[in-house]
């Protein structure tokens, strides 16, 4: 009982709350933030941070999961075919990564691998963002809570989630997220976010039953972690309604993004150089980020027949009520005609 009561624990308690609290707010994927803040703090090995994540996910992800079944808002049909393809790659992924990886060299296969998720993470939600952008400009696409499943993709879908989850926690609330708005366009926001959370209960708990078996659990990590990031979840999601929403989530990507490359750093990917650290790339990439993201996104909007800056915000965007009738060009601040 005693490991519970440290600085370490605190320091996991607090880190939790924090990034539960930014989930909540937000409802981006825990693990793109909670494993490198994890790793970063050196509270334990990677394999280890990972099979803690995954276990406090599969815990926090159940109540939100609960919470839209009984709003009736998930696709059960379309997560059943999620879960078929994901459980069983979840459950392979990390086996995979420890029968091809030599023991001493796993630590910084790890990093490699959840350095490249998180890049891919911050790239699916700009392009979330951008498919959501053109769906408003569109009028949006008619909705059908109900639309045609197709398997065989949904499948593919579902097993590439549950890989990536699996090896590094990262994926099941972004790329899968993002995979489902190409291949369902007319599925409303709630459903979509609906049917994402219960898909991904039994993902992220196969993917924890797998690192538990082959890594151990931790209890002085996970119990800090859920302590902490349940609560976090609860309070973001109580105060998102009074928090500006487009720069926490333009500021998270910007945070992906420099995680990414500070993993693929510390794991002395080649390309960097092994044997030395780069700590002003990592400032350089997150200044460039500030500087062109915004730059980038401007030229998007302009190329949709919008104003560079202005509505549609960024979390109108992902707002389910928004774009329900067409956006004018005008640049009134209503952004509606």
């Amino acid at each position: 009982m005693s490991e519970l009561i440290t600085l370490t624990a605190l320091s996991i308690l607090v880190a939790g709350f924090v990034v539960g609290v930014v989930v909540g707010l937000t409802g981006m994927g825990g693990g793109a933030l909670m494993t490198p803040a994890l790793i970063f703090l050196g509270v334990g090995d990677t394999a280890t941070v990972v099979t803690a994540d995954l276990t406090a996910a599969a815990v926090y992800k159940t109540g939100g999961a609960v919470v839209h079944a009984r709003e009736g808002s998930p696709n059960l049909k379309l997560a059943k075919w999620l879960v078929i393809g994901s459980v069983p790659t979840a459950l392979l992924g990390p086996h995979l990564v420890s029968w091809f990886t030599d023991p001493d060299d796993i630590d910084d296969v790890l990093k490699l691998c959840i350095g490249f998720a998180l890049l891919l993470a911050a790239a699916t939600y700009a392009l979330r963002l951008y498919i959501n952008l053109r769906r408003v400009r569109s009028g949006g696409a008619e909705g059908n809570p109900n639309p045609p499943i197709r398997p065989i993709p949904t499948l593919l879908v579902g097993a590439l989630g549950g890989l990536l989850v699996g090896i590094t926690s990262v994926g099941s609330g972004s790329v899968i997220m993002v995979a489902l708005l190409m291949l369902y366009p007319g599925l409303s926001a709630v459903k979509l976010v609906g049917t994402d959370l219960v898909q991904a209960v039994p993902l992220v708990l196969a993917a924890a039953i797998s690192n538990i078996a082959l890594h151990g659990l931790d209890l002085g990590l996970t119990i800090p972690l859920i302590l902490g990031s349940v609560p976090g979840t609860l309070l973001g999601s109580k105060i998102a309604p009074r928090v500006p929403q487009s720069y926490i989530r333009r500021g998270i990507v910007v945070v992906l993004t420099m995680s990414g490359v500070a993993l693929l750093d510390k794991a002395e990917w080649a390309p960097l150089g092994k044997d030395e650290s780069h700590p002003m790339l990592i400032v350089g990439v997150g200044v460039a980020m500030l500087v062109l993201v915004p730059l980038i996104w401007g030229l998007l909007r302009r190329g949709q027949g919008l104003p560079a800056f202005g509505a549609p915000t960024v979390a109108q965007l992902e707002d389910p009520e928004y774009g329900a009738r067409p956006l004018m060009d005008s640049t009134d601040g209503s952004g509606r005609t």
